[in-house]
């Protein structure tokens, strides 16, 4: 064999010596243990808090109506346990079962249990855990982390923020956890969950901060924190901790398709869990701060209207005659844009930022007012719980004569009489110019006006006739603005602002 023919050999041979050490110094940089687990503090975390973690198991007697002891529960709504009761029963449909399972007899009152999670936050034995998880329920008990269970009784609940605060009599010393600052977490910052999933007590799993603020559309004050931390049925109520083992969050949803997780978690941030269980503690309810308004968002076009740059804050649609807002001078039309030295972005700021704030606290509460500032400075009134909503009900009659119109905007237009207020159901205190028809292919249709919605303000200016209407729109035009803002009521004197191109 000549030097020629051994030369490439080596050379292969070298080349895959250089390869692999590339691979090793690659894993080395990139593919550590502790890279491919995550931080090595968790063990740690989990060692030092899981005492604190609890079961909670609850008990129920509901009727069996026409379905003998096959009928599935009546579970509360949003209970993480629906579809997996749901299952269950349908597995022990017997023989005699008709439709849906049911034996159709009426059977005795029976007993129906479920189960979540909570955590110790006082060595009194203070718990915190969902609402939904413990909702309706005869019987409570928390089961610790070494399986003793000893029965609870229920402090207070939240339904707005779906947060409970029971109480046990220990039988022997407690471990509790203290929260952290849910305002300080990063997106990317490692948590860790531990719960009871599918009745698995103590399942400890871990993940990062997915998202900020996230508002689902479950009630009025979300800002959830969300998490790719496996998150199942049974963890709901339990912790979500920071790497130094403070509670920042408490699980609370999870958006999943099958009914397990697929990395999209929700918890209820830390710093809306202690705000809500310090008043639970204390009062055994909640008691929030009330503003008086009715608002709605800014959008580009409303903001135009206003001369708002950029689109921002919350608008006043409407004052309560009783609140706070009215006396202190708040009007419909203003844009609220800071309340108590916090920015307010969007409505929903607005309604959190109130709501946290104490009773009876004076704060000042910018706005804008035909595009200048102004302070006003508000003293909070108390929410009453459970909110009053009534809708209007509009009632399609027949129309009698057609009264003399005026068309703008795609809108039929007629000065408000007696007989517009008894066809439409207009109270007697709503003043303006009632719509009594729409052109369905008009931008009126499409911010869906209707008859019977009565035209109080154009361009914040009262109206009383289809002829102001018109004046007013064609000095929009003339100003050179693309839209015009509308204050537009409902037969029950209910306010919202509405804005409609006028090009």
């Amino acid at each position: 064999m000549t030097a020629a023919t051994i030369a490439p050999t080596r050379l292969r041979h070298c080349v895959r010596l250089g390869l692999a050490a590339l691979a090793i110094g690659a894993f080395s940089a990139f593919g550590s243990p502790a890279y491919a687990r995550g931080p090595e503090g968790i063990a740690d975390v989990a060692e030092k808090v899981i005492d604190a973690v609890v079961n909670i198991s609850t008990s129920q007697t509901v009727e069996a109506k026409g379905g003998g002891s096959n009928t599935m529960p009546q579970l509360p709504p949003g209970s993480p346990f629906e579809e997996f009761f749901d299952d269950f029963f349908k597995n022990r449909r017997g023989p005699g079962a008709g439709k849906g399972g049911e034996r159709g007899d009426n059977g005795p009152p029976r007993k129906t249990n479920s189960l979540g999670s909570g955590f110790i936050i006082d060595t009194s034995g203070i718990v915190v855990t969902n609402n939904h998880v413990i909702a309706d329920a005869d019987e409570i008990n928390v089961i610790l982390n070494d399986g003793t269970k000893i029965k609870a009784e229920l402090v207070g609940v939240d339904k707005k923020t779906d947060l409970a605060v029971l109480k046990f009599k220990p039988t022997k010393p407690l471990v509790a956890v203290k929260f952290g600052d849910s305002d300080k977490l990063r997106l990317g910052d490692w948590v860790v969950a531990i719960g009871n999933p599918f009745s698995l007590g103590g399942t400890v799993t871990a993940g990062i901060v997915s998202a900020k603020n996230r508002d689902i559309s479950s009630g009025p004050y979300d800002s959830y924190i969300q998490t790719d931390a496996a998150i199942n049925r049974g963890n709901s109520g339990g912790p979500l901790f920071n790497l130094e083992g403070e509670v920042i969050g408490v699980n609370t949803l999870i958006i999943s398709p099958s009914g397990g997780s697929i990395g999209i978690g929700f918890a209820v941030p830390s710093k809306t869990v202690a705000g809500v269980v310090d008043q639970l503690r204390q009062f055994g309810e909640l008691r929030r701060g009330w503003l008086g308004v009715r608002i709605q968002s800014v959008t580009d076009e409303i903001a135009e209207s206003l001369n708002i740059k950029p689109a921002r804050g919350a608008l006043v649609a409407g004052v309560d005659d009783k609140g706070p807002a009215k006396p202190a001078g708040i009007e419909p039309g203003d844009v609220v844009v800071k309340f108590d030295g916090k920015d307010i972005k969007d409505p929903k700021d607005l309604s959190r930022v109130v709501a946290d704030t104490a009773v009876g606290k004076e704060v000042d509460v910018v706005i804008i007012r035909k595009g200048q500032e102004d302070t006003k400075k508000v003293t909070l009134g108390r929410l009453q719980d459970p909110e009053k909503v009534q809708a209007a009900v509009k009632t399609e009659e027949p129309p009698p004569e057609k009264p003399v119109t005026q068309k703008a905007l795609g809108l039929d237009l007629a000065t408000l009489s007696k007989d517009l207020r008894t066809r439409y159901k207009i109270k007697d205190s709503v003043k303006g110019v009632v719509v009594t028809n729409v052109d369905a292919n008009s931008d009126a249709a499409d911010k869906r006006l209707s008859a019977g919605d009565v035209i109080v303000e154009v361009a914040q200016e009262a109206v009383s006739s289809g002829a102001d209407v018109q004046k007013r729109i064609d000095q929009i035009r003339k100003d050179g603005k693309k839209s015009v803002l509308l204050l537009v009521s409902n037969g029950e004197g209910e306010l919202r602002f509405v804005a409609l191109s006028v090009q």
